[in-house]
């Protein structure tokens, strides 16, 4: 048997142990292995996306090796004890390197300087050459098609890619050598041959996520409202459950088309159309070119009445456009907080304040969770600045929006605040979460006494300016800009300081909250900063409390929210 080319064996063999092992237990002599292209799996049982991917990388794996390509894997794990290692192990058919041999493990994952699993690293077997780091993304996105996953054959598949975009056909986009058909709920079986001619939306969804059913719920409406004006339209389910139980409960209820479940287009259909987010519809003209990657975000604004600008042209979103102008312009606080009997908030005491009550007033919606850290960490400074603009204006109030789950967690996490809130479960808060598009909480939306949107984002002058922000008009703004221009007149533009020697630190105008490593306290508006060493001080820190006391008037120094983002329900992230 030839023996292992010198840049493998350098790699995979520590001290004195030069071999790998099988899920039997049984050695395998690192000089034994044939194959020119190597792969190094760095995983474990305990990390959810790892289990996820091995599968698909076991289906590559012997699909390769049935092929007769060369190619093998070698796993390396993150596991804590032999016993999940053994477990996780049995289930795969390649190589492993000793759970026993940790410096050796670990000696890997430095030299490929692995920072998340899984990761897969594709190597020249012969020289040691780093073919690709991303493997698991080229596995994930191509399978087998990427191999020997040389930069070479990536680039060629990228060009393929473009070339089939250049001369796309419906047939292109939802067939396979294997399939020209796609299916019903019913199970029936309608050739992909019936789509053509017609504008067809490909929808992205996942079983049981709440945006994806709120989504279909309103595209549900539209395509039955297309249908019966007879618009040549029709959508396509590119289902992305893992399981079939999945996708036929979530089918089940489509009244659309599907590709089967488990067909692999659908994981090329993301790469091929870019997929950021979900919901997502791609709209594919009569002639199969795409005419827009995205129109979700169009049909979500709009609700059901978006089939009034299909196929959304430019000339018909200016006409959904002059529309939802118009619906804007008649706006009120009772529009959007009246629904039937729903016309009431809930005050302090579990009383029912009546929604007329607020009109006239500047009012904040508060969307906001117990269980997301970033509202927790928000809300003492928004109930210090409440409590300080009432003590001036009586014409202001807050209403809490609360994406809690249990009815325990609303109550503990309103008991905390002096204003208003809708009832947990209240379906005006969807209503108001899409007409506001929030996608992140915490989000305050300011509305004016005349009930109309002043600002969709009113958290980001509150942290910069505090109860000075009210009441969040455009007029309010630019005069406190003009005040913090006017502030940093007569300060010098760079200055030497006795805690940062290094560098000069230069006055910089800042366009959100920074902490001051003098005084180790929450600053905005100006700081003196050293960019290269990511060094501020407050100007009363680099200028001296006199300086501070002359000039600085009541700066906002309230501690900022914890640093990372909610979407939705989910606290994700940054």
């Amino acid at each position: 048997m030839a023996e292992a080319p010198a840049g493998l064996a350098t790699i995979l063999a520590a001290g004195e142990r030069d071999f790998l092992v099988r899920n039997s237990g049984d050695p395998v002599k690192i000089s034994s292995i044939e194959a020119s292209t190597v792969a190094l799996y760095f995983s474990a049982s305990w990390c959810p996306p790892c289990r996820r991917f091995t599968p698909k990388l076991i289906e590559a794996y012997k699909e390769l090796v049935s092929e007769g390509k060369s190619f093998e894997v070698v796993f390396v794990s993150a596991d804590h004890d032999a016993d999940a290692f053994n477990a996780y192990f049995a289930k795969m058919p390649w190589l492993a390197v000793p759970f026993s041999d940790a410096e050796g493990r670990s000696g890997l994952d430095k030299r490929f300087k692995v920072r998340g699993i899984p990761h897969l690293v594709i190597l020249n077997a012969k020289s040691g050459e780093v073919y690709t780091e991303d493997g698991v993304q080229l596995v994930s996105e191509y399978g087998t098609e990427a191999y020997p996953f040389t930069p070479e054959r990536i680039n060629e598949l990228k060009e393929q890619e473009k070339a089939a975009k250049d001369n796309q056909t419906i047939h292109s986009v939802l067939g396979t050598p294997t399939r020209d058909y796609l299916i019903s709920n019913k199970g029936d079986k309608v050739p992909i041959s019936d789509l053509e001619g017609k504008y067809v939306g490909l929808c992205f969804v996942v079983n049981g996520y709440g945006p994806v059913v709120e989504f279909t719920t309103v595209l549900a409406k539209m395509y039955d409202k297309l249908k019966e004006i007879g618009e040549k339209f029709e959508v396509v389910a590119v289902s992305l459950d893992n399981d079939e139980a999945s996708f036929n409960e979530s089918f089940e209820g489509m009244p659309w088309l599907a590709i089967p479940h488990g067909d692999k287009i659908c994981e090329k259909l993301v790469r091929y159309f870019e997929l950021r987010d979900i919901p997502t519809l791609v709209l594919i003209g009569p002639d199969g070119k795409t005419l827009n990657n995205n129109v979700a975000d169009i049909i979500d604004e709009h609700g059901p009445d978006a089939w009034e600008g299909f196929p959304f042209s430019a000339e018909k979103l200016e006409i959904l456009g002059v529309k939802a102008k118009a619906k804007l312009e008649l706006q009120t606080l009772e529009s959007l907080l009246v629904t039937g009997d729903l016309n009431f908030v809930l005050g302090k005491d579990g009383a029912k304040v009546p929604v007329s009550e607020l009109v006239g007033k500047t009012v904040l919606l508060y969307f906001s969770a117990k269980w997301c850290g970033p509202c927790r960490a928000f809300l003492p400074t928004l109930v210090s600045e409440y409590n300080k603009i009432k003590e001036k204006n009586n014409d202001f109030e807050i209403v809490f929006i609360s994406s809690d789950k249990e009815q325990s967690s609303y109550d503990e996490f309103f008991s905390e605040m002096p204003w208003l809130a809708l009832p947990l479960g209240d379906e005006r808060k969807q209503f108001l979460s899409k007409t506001f598009k929030i996608r992140g909480i915490p989000s305050l939306v300011a509305l004016g006494p005349d009930g109309k949107t002043v600002t969709k984002d009113a958290k980001t002058p509150l942290m910069l300016h505090g109860a000075d922000a009210f009441p969040f008009t455009d007029e309010k703004l630019k005069e406190l800009e003009k005040r913090i221009d006017e502030m940093a007149k007569g300060w010098p533009e760079k200055l030497k300081h006795e805690l940062h020697e290094e560098h000069e630190l230069v006055l910089t105008r800042c366009s959100r909250q920074y902490g001051c490593d003098g005084c180790d306290e929450m600053g905005n508006s100006w700081s003196y900063r050293c960019k290269e060493c990511d060094f501020d001080l407050h100007p009363k820190c680099a200028l001296g409390e006199e300086k501070k006391d002359e000039d600085m008037g009541e700066e906002n120094d309230e501690a900022a929210p914890a640093g990372y983002v909610c979407e939705g329900d989910v606290c994700r992230k940054a």
